[in-house]
């Protein structure tokens, strides 16, 4: 990796693991004001590869605008490996990774491939959206997601700062 790499990096997500999605809206509102949270349940992935070999992966998500910042909760509904349990078993909650718009996906995950990470997983959906989470934890003490920055997942981004810019304090889960 060279110095430009880290120049173009962009942290957009701060993402936890929670273990009742809708509890955990409510304390992230309650703790902190923030709203509306924008809810995918069940999401569907066409490629859930874990370590290499695909998996099933059934979780939800909730993202919500703080600042710059986007924060996601994630709650893994079925039992067995993923990254997600990597980090955190059945009951357990957390900071999980912390996700990033590389210039150059390709170029960024191979960066820290070389470095002695491993690609923990890799998810994509339809609309050419995808990710890799990086197992960052001995350097960061978390999981670094890396997107595959196109035009469908700026869009999403925008859709969630928007939605926290014009929130009026009522509603405050947009189920999608």
């Amino acid at each position: 990796m060279s110095v430009d790499d880290y120049e173009s990096l962009r942290i957009v997500q701060n993402a936890y693991v929670v273990q009742d999605l809708d509890q955990a809206i409510q304390r992230w509102h309650s703790a902190h004001g923030l709203g509306p949270f924008v809810v995918s349940r069940h999401l569907k992935f066409e490629h859930s590869l874990y370590r290499g070999t695909q998996i099933p992966l059934d979780i939800s998500a909730a993202f919500v605008q703080a600042g710059d910042l986007q924060i996601e909760l994630i709650c893994q509904h079925n039992p067995g490996p993923s990254a997600f349990r990597d980090m955190f078993a059945e009951g357990q909650e957390g900071l999980h990774h912390v996700a990033v718009f590389p210039d150059n996906y390709d170029r960024f995950v191979s960066g820290y491939i070389e470095r002695g990470c491993a690609v923990a997983a890799e998810l994509s959906a339809a609309k050419g959206w995808g990710a890799a989470f990086i197992d960052t934890r001995k350097t960061w003490g978390h999981m670094l997601e890396v997107y595959r920055v196109n035009d469908g997942i700026k869009a999403f981004y925008r859709l969630v700062a928007d939605a926290a810019r014009g929130w009026d304090g009522r509603n405050l889960i947009i189920d999608l």
